[in-house]
């Protein structure tokens, strides 16, 4: 994936995506606070949440009256030692039968209701995810892989919404059944209730201790999956070059280690995890040991009838059953938590600074730019820019040049305040820059980068996506002077070709002439074109430069370019060397001056 304009790693905008891959978290903060704001997207559906606690405590009852039924056929059974009442031991049973029907009936309409909830919460929270994204800094994109921030908003907020559709009707469930299957086994014997103080106890104690190694294990698993589909979107965005250079073996290596990784974090987590149900069921187990053996002691000192121990019996694997359910699904719960944590970690990102109290709408722009004594650095510790002063006039075309990395797109960046100076100022039209709504001062520009953007759509709205209502007659206006018009009349729908994803389906140079048409269209006073040119030939750039300068006449323009040959009509050329401007003046003026841009100039033709 190519850099991002002001990557704080590589200040002219290339390389960004490896530069830094720091991870928004690297490791459980608060898992107790994530679970609380789980419970807070909930809070939209209290009423269906209360339904299905109702519908929970309908269907646990019906499930908990089987056993007492169960206990009251053998019973009947056991008491005619001679003959004994099928009609009785009949109508028990067919009431069993009615009461577990009915059970199973309301838990799949619990189920249904669930998950109907866990998609809406999905819905919401994934629209909250991409509606912070929309309002997080550029600095944001700069620091953190694409790739993690995708895995973030899909998978992650799969896992807390999956969990929700199951694990929360599981607990629910638990609760009601543990509470009522207890209360049961209390009030047919007290004594071999006391089984449960040995086995309650040790589960608890064993999955608090069990959570403590598998919480963590889980962030990371997930911080792998994010860091590996990090690669793969940065690997199939640059496949024709790994092609070209035949790295495909270099790449599956690298792929290997990495997926190696997570499927290594994968296995550390879940199979720690997996230990915990079996464990609580062994547990269970020796439970229901001690049960029958001290229930054969009770009965046959006649403490305890056969029918009172078979449903004691029965209640306790209802007992100790939900608890092994939970032990069961601990993973899946740690896992939910590890991924709220992701989540809610981007959504408790800084977003874009505010705009200043009481600040105004920049309008009737002019276009009089200039930067007075700036200074910056994206790191505190390094200032890109020194003590830079420059001035624009209105409906002039300025031209910055200069080595990679001395700082171009840098200035472009604080021109449209992606970033704010640390001293200094920026002004437009006399107006410091800061004292404006950052909508209306970019809303002023119309900008063109070397990395192009286009979405999948017709070649018109494309190209309108600028300006709303735009007429066909505009795009095409607009389309001529990019000089693309002859390529659109030649696809088979013209302006209503639909591009692929990213432009798949033309060329660079199409989607760069496309890019610079949408431009044209924007009505902004200003444009700003970051090396707009560089993926079409040298003779289309020029006729492109000519129609540009046309219409952009009293509009002022700001242009990046490597290719100097491009810029010799540029009013003003500044040239800028490790974040100073080391000369600025005329073509002609910089040329006679015999300077650093005379010798860039005279390096691009030796």
């Amino acid at each position: 994936m190519p850099g991002l304009p002001g990557d704080p790693a590589n200040p002219d905008g290339g390389g960004g995506i490896m530069a830094n891959r720091d991870s928004i978290m690297t490791k459980p903060k608060d898992s107790k606070g994530a679970f609380m704001r789980l419970l807070s997207y909930l809070g939209a559906f209290k009423a269906l949440i209360l339904l299905v606690a109702v519908l929970c405590l309908i269907s646990n009852v019906l499930s908990l009256w089987g056993p007492t039924l169960a206990g009251s056929a053998i019973n009947e059974a056991a008491a005619g030692i001679n003959k004994v009442n099928f009609e009785k031991v009949a109508y028990y049973a067919v009431r069993m039968l009615a009461v577990y029907v009915s059970s199973s009936l309301i838990t799949i309409l619990i189920h249904m209701i669930m998950v109907n909830v866990s998609k809406r919460v999905g819905r919401k929270m994934r629209q909250d995810v991409f509606d912070k994204l929309m309002r997080l800094p550029v600095g944001f994109f700069d620091r953190n892989q694409a790739g993690d921030i995708i895995s973030r908003v899909s998978y992650d907020v799969d896992v807390i919404s999956t969990c929700m559709a199951t694990d929360v009707v599981a607990i629910l469930t638990s609760v009601v059944t543990v509470a009522g299957a207890l209360i049961m086994m209390v009030r047919i014997s007290p004594v071999l209730s006391l089984v449960t103080l040995v086995t309650v106890p040790a589960s608890i104690v064993f999955t608090a201790h069990m959570r403590k190694k598998t919480q963590p294990r889980f962030v990371k698993r997930s911080r792998s999956y994010g860091a590996m589909n990090g690669f793969v979107e940065e690997q199939l965005s640059g496949q024709k070059t790994i092609q070209a250079y035949a790295y495909e073996d270099q790449i599956d290596d690298k792929y290997e280690d990495i997926n190696h990784q997570a499927a290594e974090a994968y296995y550390d987590a879940d199979s720690l995890a997996a230990t915990i149900g079996p464990t609580i069921g062994f547990i269970n187990n020796i439970g229901l040991s001690l049960i029958t053996l001290l229930g054969s002691v009770l009965y046959m000192n006649g403490a305890i009838g056969l029918g009172n121990i078979s449903s004691f019996v029965l209640y306790s694997r209802k007992f100790s059953g939900p608890i092994n359910e939970v032990a069961n699904i601990i993973n899946e719960l740690f896992s939910a938590l590890a991924a709220a944590e992701r989540v809610f970690g981007l959504l408790d990102q800084p977003e874009e600074l505010k705009d200043a109290e009481g600040a105004r709408t920049l309008t009737d722009v002019e276009g009089n730019v200039a930067l007075n004594k700036v200074s910056f650095g994206y790191d505190p510790d390094r200032t890109i820019i020194h003590d830079l002063s420059m001035r624009a006039d209105a409906g002039k075309l300025t031209a910055i040049v200069g080595p990679t990395g001395a700082g171009k797109t840098t200035i472009i960046n604080l021109l449209m305040r992606f970033y704010d100076v640390d001293s200094g100022s920026v002004t437009v039209d006399g107006q410091d820059v800061r004292e404006l709504t950052r909508r209306s001062l970019r809303s002023a520009y119309a900008m063109v980068l070397q990395d192009t953007w286009v979405f999948r759509g017709t070649i018109f709205d494309n190209i309108a996506y600028g300006k709303e209502n735009a007429t066909m007659d505009e795009v095409v206006a607009a389309a001529k002077a990019a000089h693309i018009h002859p390529f659109i009349m030649r696809l088979p729908e013209g302006y209503q070709t639909v591009i692929s994803e990213d432009g798949g389906n033309i060329s660079k140079g199409q989607k760069q002439l496309l890019t610079i048409a949408r431009a044209m269209l924007y009505t902004s006073n200003m444009l700003i074109l970051d090396e707009a040119t560089s993926n079409v030939d040298t003779s289309t750039e020029r006729e492109i430069q000519r129609a540009m300068r046309k219409l952009m006449t009293g509009r002022t323009c700001f242009v990046i370019a490597h290719r100097l040959s491009t810029i010799r009509n540029a009013d003003n050329i500044l040239v800028v060397n490790q974040g100073d401007v080391v000369e600025q003046g005329t073509h002609d003026e910089l040329m006679q001056a015999r300077g650093f841009y005379y010798r860039l100039y005279r390096a691009q033709f030796e």
